[in-house]
């Protein structure tokens, strides 16, 4: 007996075949979302230091409100002074 045989004699269950789907669905795509953040460290010998080239002006959540950036002045003197 196939899937959709299965489908076809139990209606009742296709409400759930497609809540399943769309949930399988949704947590592929946002860990997929996930992956593709600046945050998120995949290859550490290739870019042991992502955090360095992370565009301030992109936000970085999935949703950002009145989002300002000033960069901070003893942090810039940190780093010109150890490179």
């Amino acid at each position: 007996m196939g899937f959709f045989q299965l489908l076809k004699k139990n209606k009742e269950l296709i409400p759930l075949v497609v809540f399943m789907a769309v949930a399988a669905s949704g947590a592929s795509s946002f860990a997929v979302y996930s992956l593709r953040k600046t945050d998120v460290i995949i290859d550490r010998k290739g870019n042991p230091e992502p955090w360095e080239t992370v565009d301030p002006t992109v936000p970085q959540k999935l949703i950002t409100i009145n989002q300002e950036w000033k960069p901070v002045e003893e942090l810039q003197k940190v780093r010109k002074a150890t490179k």
